[in-house]
């Protein structure tokens, strides 16, 4: 076949030519027409059908041409991801069948199937199966649209009116029942062979929609309670109350939808922000802007800014910061991270370090020259604060600075009060503007530093603004100097302003503009994504200061959930989405260098990749590569990405990460255990992973970062948890239960409930692991703890135990424990919080305090 002409000739509808050359439509576009194309062209109704159909054929022959030239590998293309599925079925088809003749009876199916192909791919929706007179239909695969379960139920809406209409010679109308669910599946598995083979959707969504549909009544649509409230607003409905499914344990709720609301929205204006241009904050600028003259002054403020994700408290931090350019003042960003809420001092070191503009591959000789250098200019007392942070970040101190030896009590005052210092030398040269964001991911031990910046701001030129989710609950009491705004969402107003500018002063179609306004309730973040979406779809076309809709304009794919929305962009990304995921795997942030190691593409195409997803606006890009770091626009982004993994590639790659971060970046197992750690557990590695738990809690322990340590050890207990039954299994839980107890001891008393479990616990280890040399310490522990409970006849018996364990041992017998011990002088009750191997002393005075 040569051209179009002949194909056309070939199937009958020759007459057609001239219109489709008129047209410049060829075999390679033809593929690519609608129903509406074909109408517009002014091709008869029944002529359409035929067309279709052809046109169908025609693709199918090209794929068979194109498998057999070449035959690529299968490839897993299986995903997560939420989709709304629609069962539909054809009301008496058995007492059709058994009246009509089965050549009208294939009539009558190949019209209502003609029917539903239409409705269904009218609303954006893919006909996965026929089944007889069943249709089974999913909306949101392979593509996702952003009010798929709205276009879903308008569908099955459709389709009860347009089968019923539908024009018969049997003197009957046709009715169908239709059941839709939404809900999280397993997508795209090859199942079946030959012709029958199918990718499948696996998960309880399609067994709801199909038991849904079942219980319709004739003529009606029923919705699963999750389909009803992403379409609330959209629809009249009645409630069915829980009806019993087979299947299903416990009743489920069921609606049934009557007919649309006629209202566009289900949201009016609200109020809210988020990035691009900072719209609708007046009055918090101004807030802030008066609360910087007082702290220019001298008379230091604190501005707690919370509210939702998206809602623009990092916008705002950042118009403030661009507004005080003009005038001398020194700026300190502080970001803390989901990921590193118990690493001690996260977002102050990754400050240092972003600050001195260190180097992945630097000596530590070179980082701390740099460190020195920037610690030197604040002017602050060189003795005071460089040799502590310079331990802070596990540096060489040069010889010009001593390191006292200090319990890691001591150690961490003294870190704390050198950042301290630096702040205070810092205002003392130029007003100070800092920004801790994200405080509700804060690590104890940067909120405890936090509250002590905080109650000596007022003496200092410090403005320090904390941004924070609704959830975050501050540590200190009210303050005078301390000023806590709640941001609101949008109103219509300015939406509307934000729209415009995201299309660069360019005005859309009103109906557009009301569809976005009325599916992003106010939310900023939402306001600028689905914007962006919408001018990515190719329905819009520029005509010099506005947008206008390119043919008719179709139930467009404006995302309903930012989730929703961002998938859709994703899915619009195919080639590069898998990059995506694999970055959102390593966390909000990612090295180009890690990603690299981890994906194992070509650098064209990885680069290539990035950039797409930068220009995108999916990821921001800060460096050069191969040093370039990328941060995804906002945590939502990165949770959308990762959420269309399967459950085991996502360990695949956690357990990729963690070889690239031991093969490739030894300081960042070095500095952070627990980012090892975390990747390790996702990955299913256990026993590894308890491994860096443990150095993780030793760690912070040293540091006297404690509740960190506790949080650490606390998650290798429940990792240990996933290995077998065995002296392995025990004596790794006697390690973290053993370098938990003296942790508990400093944050809780050694008498408190959790200590004395956690000290019963190690005592029932040791017993099971026979003696090893943590017993005699641990009774020591039981015993102090029922002295102080004033448990006295356990305590009676512990002390008796206990001098037997240090009878038997003696003095010189754990030479190794007795030297740990000696370097452990964390207070525990008045003495050293080990007891020394063979002191009875010790044991005799115990003794003594509990008879009197």
């Amino acid at each position: 076949m040569t051209g179009i002409a002949e194909w056309l000739a070939s199937i009958g509808l020759g007459e057609y030519a001239d219109r489709f050359a008129e047209n410049a439509i060829d075999l390679s576009v033809v593929g690519d027409l609608t129903e509406q194309d074909l109408k517009d062209l002014g091709v008869l109704l029944g002529h359409r059908r035929k067309m279709l159909r052809a046109i169908a054929e025609l693709e199918d022959d090209v794929a068979e041409s194109d498998q057999a030239a070449a035959k690529p590998a299968p490839r897993d293309s299986a995903e997560r991801r939420q989709i709304t599925v629609m069962f539909c079925d054809l009301v008496g088809s058995s007492a059709l069948s058994a009246r009509l003749d089965p050549e009208d009876l294939r009539s009558i199916i190949g019209d209502y199937h003609a029917c539903i192909a239409e409705v269904i791919a009218r609303s954006e929706g893919v006909i996965a199966r026929y089944m007889g007179d069943g249709v089974l239909a999913y909306f949101g695969y392979p593509l996702a649209h952003e009010d798929d379960a709205e276009q879903a139920t308008r569908a099955g809406l459709s389709l009860v009116d347009t089968v019923a209409n539908l024009q018969t010679d049997i003197g009957t109308k046709l009715q169908v029942r239709v059941g839709i669910a939404t809900g999280m599946v397993v997508v795209g598995d090859l199942i079946g062979e030959g012709a029958a083979k199918e990718q499948a959707v696996i998960g309880e969504t399609p067994n709801l929609a199909a038991r849904l549909q079942q219980f319709a009544e004739p003529g009606t649509v029923l919705i699963s309670e999750s389909t009803r409230q992403l379409t609330e607003g959209y629809f009249e409905y009645c409630d069915l109350g829980s009806i019993a499914l087979k299947g299903w344990a416990e009743p489920i709720p069921a609606w049934q939808v009557l007919g649309t609301t006629g209202v566009e929205s289900r949201f009016e204006a609200q109020h809210r922000t988020r990035l691009t241009p900072l719209i609708g904050r007046d009055e918090e600028i101004e807030l802030l802007l008066r609360r910087w003259q007082h702290a220019s002054s001298g008379e230091g403020c604190v501005v707690v800014l919370t509210g939702e994700p998206g809602i623009g408290k990092s916008h705002i931090a950042l118009a403030l910061q661009e507004r005080l350019q003009a005038e001398p003042h020194i700026t300190v960003r502080h970001f803390c991270s989901a990921h590193h809420t118990n690493s001690a001092l996260y977002p102050f070191i990754d400050n240092l370090e972003r600050a001195a503009r260190f180097e992945r591959g630097e000596a530590p000789t070179e980082k701390f020259a740099k460190l020195e250098a920037l610690l030197l200019r604040s002017g602050a007392d060189a003795d005071r604060v460089v040799p502590a942070l310079a331990n802070l970040l596990s540096l060489p101190v040069s010889d010009r600075y001593q390191l006292p030896e200090l319990s890691p009590q001591k150690h961490k005052e003294m870190t704390l009060a050198a950042f301290s210092a630096q702040l205070e030398a810092l205002a003392a040269r130029q007003p100070v503007f800092i920004i801790f964001e994200d405080a509700h991911w804060s690590d104890p031990t940067s909120m405890e530093l936090l509250t002590i910046t905080l109650e000596k701001v007022p003496r200092l030129r410090v403005l320090l603004l904390i941004t924070a989710r609704p959830e975050f609950t501050p540590p200190w009491p009210g303050h005078a100097h301390v000023t806590t705004v709640s941001l609101t969402r949008l109103n219509r107003r300015n939406g509307a302003a934000l729209i415009e500018r995201v299309t660069a002063g360019k005005t859309l179609p009103e109906e557009v503009l009301d569809q976005i306004l009325a599916r992003t309730d106010g939310v900023p973040l939402f306001v600028e994504e689905l914007t962006k979406a919408v001018l990515e779809t190719g329905l819009l076309q520029e005509r010099d200061d506005h947008y206008v809709v390119s043919g008719p304009l179709p139930s467009m794919a404006i995302p309903t959930t930012l989730n929703a929305s961002l998938m859709a962009r994703l899915d619009r990304l195919a080639p590069v989405k898998e990059v995506a995921q694999i970055g959102a795997v390593v966390g909000r942030e990612f090295s180009y260098e890690l990603l690299s190691v981890v994906a194992k593409l070509p650098r064209q195409r990885l680069e290539e990749a990035l950039a797409q997803l930068v220009q995108a606006e999916l990821i921001f890009c800060r460096g050069e590569i191969p040093r370039a770091v990328y941060t995804f626009k906002h945590a939502l982004v990165r949770d959308a990405a990762e959420a269309g993994l399967l459950k085991s590639r996502r360990a695949a790659l956690h357990a990729a990460v963690a070889n690239a971060f031991e093969q490739r970046f030894p300081e960042i197992v070095e500095s952070q255990p627990e980012t090892l750690a975390l990747h390790l557990t996702e990955a299913g590695l256990f026993e590894k992973a308890g491994e860096y738990w443990l150095q993780a809690g030793k760690k912070a322990a040293m540091r006297s970062a404690n509740l960190e340590a506790i949080a650490h050890l606390r998650k290798g207990i429940e990792v240990s948890a996933h290995l077998a039954d065995g002296a392995l299994k025990d004596r790794l839980e006697l390690d973290f239960q053993y370098e938990l107890g003296p942790c508990l001891i400093a944050t809780q008393g050694p008498a408190s409930p959790q200590a004395v479990a956690t000290f019963a616990r190690a005592r029932e280890l040791c017993q099971r692991l026979g003696d090893p040399p943590e017993r005699l310490q641990i009774m020591f522990w039981l015993t102090t703890a029922s002295v102080i409970r004033g448990e006295l006849p356990v305590a009676e018996e512990m002390i008796s135990v206990l001098l037997d364990l240090a009878e038997g041992r003696g003095r010189s017998t754990n030479v190794a424990q007795r030297d740990a011990w000696a370097r452990d002088d964390t207070p525990f009750h008045g003495k050293s919080r080990r007891c020394p191997g063979g002191d009875r002393t010790g044991l005799r005075s115990v003794r003594s305090e509990q008879r009197a």
